[in-house]
């Protein structure tokens, strides 16, 4: 009896283990996700405001300045300069009948000197940024022969220049007066009765010689090099112009900040490169 009893107690004792043993382990708080960060969604970056600069321009300066006015864009998201080239004398009339412009480059002092005057730019703020001087450009073909200054003077040859009151134009007569007193009295009479036309800007004369309608004309150098299929007779020296290009913004300009910056970029290290590029000597 006492062995039966004994039994059943271990029994019990081996049952309330496993009972024990078995029971389940309580599970674990789950753990709490991890939350990635809230992701800030970039700042967008505003569109510059538009805006265009006009600039009147000498015609001398088109290829170099459609070059740094493509430069100076880049440089200025949301810019566009606009340019209207021509003689500096036709710049001039149109700015004073009211065309709205921030920038007036001229490629003689007298046109921007009547602005002055007028009120329409202000005294001391224009600056010298170029020099140019005069060459003579023939046809590729040289048709009459010419091979040096004084065959200008020969009879029969048809010889386009600028109307006087165009800059390059009146430099032109004033080397001829060089020349006058150089190769003798007379020369610039028997050279300007070979005139057959007198254009409104230089780049009707390189037009006109291009065409083979004329014999000779005279430029600038930068429009000799913008020219390269034209052959040239050098213009020496002493018997040479000298065109001092001023540029200044505009008292009316609607873009003050703008024009200051692009005449900046003008008489900057770059702006100078591309006007060497193009034939000018820059301002030392």
């Amino acid at each position: 009896m006492k062995r039966l009893i004994s039994l059943t107690l271990l029994l019990s004792i081996f049952l309330t283990a496993c009972g024990a043993s078995s029971a389940p382990t309580p599970a674990s708080a789950a753990e709490a996700p991890t939350l990635a960060p809230t992701e800030v969604p970039p700042t967008a970056t505003p569109e510059p405001e538009p805006q265009t600069l006009t600039v009147f321009a000498a015609a001398s300066l088109t290829d170099a300045f459609i070059e740094i006015g493509a430069a100076f864009d880049a440089a200025n998201p949301g810019v566009t300069t606009t340019f209207n080239f021509g003689g500096s004398q036709t710049l001039r009339t149109q700015i004073e009948e009211g065309a709205p412009v921030d920038v007036f480059a001229s490629a003689n002092a007298k046109e921007m000197d009547t602005l002055v005057t007028d009120n329409f730019v202000t005294a001391d703020i224009a600056q010298v940024f170029l020099t140019n001087k005069l060459v003579v450009i023939l046809p590729a073909d040289n048709p009459a022969a010419l091979e040096k200054l004084e065959d200008l003077a020969n009879p029969g040859i048809k010889l386009v220049l600028a109307a006087e009151e165009v800059p390059v134009g009146k430099y032109s007569r004033q080397a001829f007066d060089l020349m006058d007193a150089s190769f003798g009295t007379g020369f610039k009479d028997k050279v300007l009765a070979n005139v057959v036309s007198n254009e409104d800007n230089v780049k009707q004369v390189v037009a006109k010689i291009q065409l083979g309608e004329a014999d000779a004309g005279i430029v600038y150098t930068s429009d000799a090099i913008a020219a390269p299929d034209l052959k040239t007779i050098e213009i020496p020296a002493d018997l040479n112009v000298i065109a001092k290009y001023p540029i200044a913004p505009l008292v009316n300009s609607e873009n003050t900040e703008l024009a200051a910056q692009f005449i900046e970029y003008v008489l900057s290290a770059e702006g100078q490169s591309v006007l060497a590029k193009w034939g000018f000597a820059p301002i030392k």
